[in-house]
């Protein structure tokens, strides 16, 4: 990654031309580096003296995570070696008020 030199602070700032930004630049040009993240790529934030985070655009998110099926709780539940247990529950009498309205 590119890196700047701050002439006010003296301390070496990630360039945002490379997809890093620092916390403050980040911040105050949020739309910037959303825009940037969808048609550029991955977006670096840079914290106090590390990386703090990386925004990437929804379609990358998907791309990394796949698809949100819910398979694998189907897949964990019937892998239980209690899966057979009768859950049936006896009901419950709750009492209710008059709310008066």
């Amino acid at each position: 990654m590119g890196r700047l030199f701050s002439m006010t602070t003296g301390a070496v700032q990630p360039s945002s031309q490379s997809g890093a930004w620092c916390f403050q630049d980040a911040k105050a040009r949020f739309g910037e580096v959303v825009q940037r993240a969808c048609t550029a790529g991955p977006q670096c934030v840079i914290g106090p003296g590390q990386e703090a985070v990386v925004i990437i655009s929804a379609v990358e998110f998907r791309r990394l995570t796949g698809p949100l099926t819910g398979q694998s709780l189907i897949d964990a539940l019937q892998a239980s070696p209690f899966r057979d247990i009768d859950l049936e529950s006896e009901p419950v009498a709750i009492p209710a008020r008059d709310a008066g309205f």
